[in-house]
């Protein structure tokens, strides 16, 4: 499957969008846009290259970050960072800062704990189309995404809007394609493809460990109308 940029976007959710904002600022990702989804709920859009960080401020209370979430860690190439840094945001995401380059991150990368190794790798470059970089760790263009076994069974699926580090984007050319794709070799539909105004159309799938992936055509990504 074609992806139409060479980065993933990482999603997450907070009630505390003044204080999370202010700290990914603090570490040398740009603001660029805020979009509003509707249902009380802001997008934030911060740029690390061409990855895009979406910090969803939702109105209405979340449920807490989920226990056991497979989103261990987001690790962020920086220009502005000179040597890895690790904090954690407001809402109790680990994060890392990398100068760009280091251990070859790029953009955003994330480290992603799983059950079975071997089933993930495959469930990504089957369904997906991931490569394989090296021993567990996989390439989308220039971003990497990290496996790393848990030793535990998968947690039970919570739901996409909850507090933290929650899904990841993947910018495709034909949105109800890479879904059929995704869905054949063994995803399980999250949503079914719709189409949000004249900005996308998307999906969400889930990979074998319940972490949210969403199927993104946005038209500002791949130069055409959705």
């Amino acid at each position: 499957m074609p992806f139409a940029k060479d980065f993933f976007d990482v999603g997450l959710f907070t009630n505390q969008a003044e204080a999370v904002r202010a700290f990914y600022s603090g570490l040398g990702l740009s603001f660029d846009h805020t979009l509003k989804l509707g249902g009380g709920v802001l997008q934030h859009r911060y740029q690390a290259d061409e990855a895009v960080l979406k910090i969803n401020d939702a109105r209405d209370p979340l449920a807490p970050r989920p226990e056991g979430n497979p989103l261990i860690e987001l690790i962020i190439a920086s220009p502005e960072c000179r040597s890895p840094t690790t904090s954690v945001d407001p809402d109790g995401n680990r994060v890392t800062c990398v100068p760009v380059g280091y251990e070859g991150n790029e953009g955003l990368t994330v480290r992603l704990s799983v059950t079975s190794p071997n089933s993930s790798r495959t469930f990504y470059m089957d369904a997906l189309g991931l490569t394989e970089d090296s021993p567990g760790v996989l390439r989308c263009g220039r971003a990497r995404l990290r496996l790393e076994e848990s030793g535990q069974p998968p947690a039970a699926k919570a739901p996409l809007a909850a507090t933290g580090l929650r899904y990841l984007t993947f910018q495709v050319f034909d949105c109800d394609a890479a879904y059929a794709r995704a869905i054949q070799a063994g995803a399980v539909s999250g949503r079914a493809p719709v189409t949000l105004g004249n900005t996308a159309r998307i999906a969400f799938v889930y990979d074998p460990d319940g972490t949210w992936i969403e199927l993104s055509e946005r038209a500002s990504v791949t130069g055409k109308a959705v």
